[in-house]
């Protein structure tokens, strides 16, 4: 799974990248996290509000940073497609 924090590289997105990590060790999901803060890649995604979640390809969340639990809810969600 690729895991993609859009993001201007602030304090916000640095935690939430953290804590997607932590997030998926927790739940064993093989994953590549990268931290994009170019700002064209980042409106390549259509993406208007960061930190923004993009997993494989596709934007998951985008404006807020999300718990822990929302993550785990997130990453669920995207291995089972």
């Amino acid at each position: 799974m690729k895991i993609e924090i859009l993001g201007s590289g602030c304090k916000k997105c640095t935690n939430l990248a953290a804590d997607v990590a932590l997030v998926a060790k927790r739940l064993s999901i093989s994953f590549e996290l990268e931290k994009v803060t170019s700002m064209e890649q980042i409106l390549d995604y259509g993406v208007m509000s960061t930190p923004a979640i993009v997993v494989d390809g596709v934007v998951m969340t985008a404006g807020n940073v999300p718990s822990q639990t929302e993550i785990e809810q997130l990453l669920n969600q995207a291995s089972s497609c």
